[in-house]
């Protein structure tokens, strides 16, 4: 579970996304936060309790 988070960070999910990539870039930090594929560049907005519990790990900045 990550608690410390910033914007530009690259984040490890627990999830992968459809394209086969886990690692996301944080793009927004609010009530929800905005997360975009480092592989196809999709973004996904998701509630920041739901991404607390399936984010793995802190890879690091862009």
């Amino acid at each position: 579970m990550v608690e410390n988070f910033e914007l530009g960070d690259i984040v490890e999910m627990k999830k992968e996304h459809p394209c086969g990539e886990k690692n996301f870039e944080i793009i927004r930090v609010g009530a929800d936060v905005k997360i975009k594929c480092t592989k196809c560049g999709r973004i996904i907005m998701i509630p920041r309790s739901k991404f607390q519990k399936g984010a793995k790990k802190l890879i690091g900045k862009v």
